[in-house]
């Protein structure tokens, strides 16, 4: 869990998509942490049985580079929705209840008939993207090798296993829950109406990726 949460290149890359998200966040989350342990085992396979012809080092390293890059254009993706894409999306709606009021929101709710949105397709491009960047996450830098390091001290597979099995739900478990809080604030932004918030926590999001991606491409 530690190691999900200390990385500023995992935090950054799924914030963006769990806003966006919002109750759907969590699954954001899950498929990261999926998409993580299988870049670490192709990372892994490719190290264990190649690693006399393949420069293994290499590749982590251009990784590294490709993760700080993509981070730059989740951030990019981030401004778009908030400042293109929302203003292409947006009508009046008026509540009657109580106190009649007027405001405006993006439009969410389906229709019938020949006014369609695709919110679903969205959703499943989101976990897909959470699921590619998990992989590029897993496949990116060294110190995987050393979290596994502790193996070679342990005599008893049955130790081994349950190593690898608590840093398996350990992984996905932090992310998990870390988008699942992080769209329930964005939800709860979103079903006050309180659209001040809601835009500076995506704007908060957008900043944060494209800040820890140039670091990451310049640093490795």
């Amino acid at each position: 869990m530690l190691h999900v949460i200390m990385g500023p290149d995992h935090i950054a890359a799924v914030i963006p998509f769990a806003i966006e998200s919002k109750r759907k966040a969590w699954k954001i989350g899950l498929y990261w942490g999926i998409g993580h342990i299988f870049g670490m085992i192709i990372i892994g396979m490719l190290f264990m049985l190649f690693k006399e012809l393949i420069p293994v080092e290499k590749i982590s390293g251009y990784s590294e580079q490709l993760v700080g890059l993509v981070l730059i254009v989740i951030g990019l993706w981030a401004f778009y929705k908030i400042f293109i894409h929302e203003h292409k999306h947006k009508h009046l709606h008026i509540h009657s209840e109580n106190n009649p009021m007027i405001h405006k929101h993006r439009h969410e709710h389906e229709h019938l008939g020949s006014h369609e949105h695709h919110h679903k397709k969205e959703h499943k491009q989101g976990f897909f993207a959470s699921f590619s960047i998990g992989i590029l996450h897993g496949l990116a830098g060294i110190a995987h090798f050393i979290l596994f390091l502790p193996l070679l001290g342990f005599e008893d597979t049955f130790d081994a296993v349950s190593y690898i099995t608590g840093f398996i739900i350990g992984i996905i478990a932090a992310m998990t829950l870390f988008t699942l809080i992080l769209g329930q604030i964005s939800t709860f932004a979103k079903n006050e109406h309180n659209q001040a918030l809601f835009k500076g926590i995506r704007l908060a999001g957008g900043i944060f990726a494209i800040i820890i991606g140039f670091y990451w491409f310049l640093a490795n």
